[in-house]
């Protein structure tokens, strides 16, 4: 099984299972981090704002114009590592990602 690791609202960080074929929002949903997924993953609603590791955020395929649009309305959005984890395949490569909830706003 591959392997996510995210760091909740609170700082701590988590080493967990997760399965490849997913999105990044439907893995994280079904843990108790803070994200919500209220729309379900059809990128309208923002819930599942993540921050991406600097060490990953290359590797994952630039932002469609829906989803930097929601993210730039944002007050925590951050250019350079803030994604819509709804939008971000988990795939076998990207064993070991690297994701912070981001702030409940």
């Amino acid at each position: 099984m591959a392997r996510m690791i995210v760091v909740d609202r609170d700082g701590k960080e988590h080493d967990i299972e997760a399965k490849p074929g997913l999105k990044v929002m439907e893995i994280l949903r079904e843990l108790d981090y803070g994200v919500a997924a209220i729309c379900g993953g059809l990128c309208s609603c923002a819930t599942c704002h993540v921050y991406v590791d600097e060490n990953w955020a290359g590797r994952l395929p630039k932002p469609q114009s829906d989803e930097l649009e929601l993210l730039k309305e944002l007050p925590d959005f951050r250019e350079a590592d803030s994604r819509l984890s709804c939008q971000v395949d988990f795939t076998e490569a990207l064993s070991g990602l690297k994701v912070a909830i981001a702030p409940d706003t």
